[in-house]
């Protein structure tokens, strides 16, 4: 059995790829990535973890104490109620 030609086959150019038509870089496209909302609960959940687990231990002693001033009519006034409302804006807007 022989085979013929079926027809004339020209070789590659070297350094040319078929299919390209614009160089290598030559395009504009943007990547992006779009998450699931179960992927981003998972961040979330994963990052309020990490905010527990950085946490200052609980200090037993000091929460009883601290108590106990609060239960103290005299303790609270309008200075304590200052500088607290203070800490916290500070805590939040810092």
């Amino acid at each position: 059995m022989t085979v013929n030609k079926i027809g004339h086959l020209e070789p590659i150019p070297q350094g040319k790829k078929p299919g390209r038509s614009e160089p290598a870089g030559g395009n504009d496209r943007i990547d992006t990535i779009n998450l699931s909302s179960e992927a981003m609960k998972k961040a979330e959940m994963y990052q309020i973890v990490e905010l527990i687990k950085s946490a200052p231990e609980l200090d037993d002693a000091r929460i009883a104490e601290l108590r106990q001033k609060i239960d103290d009519p005299s303790y609270i006034n309008d200075k304590i109620i200052n500088a607290t409302a203070d800490k916290i804006l500070n805590a939040w807007f810092a």
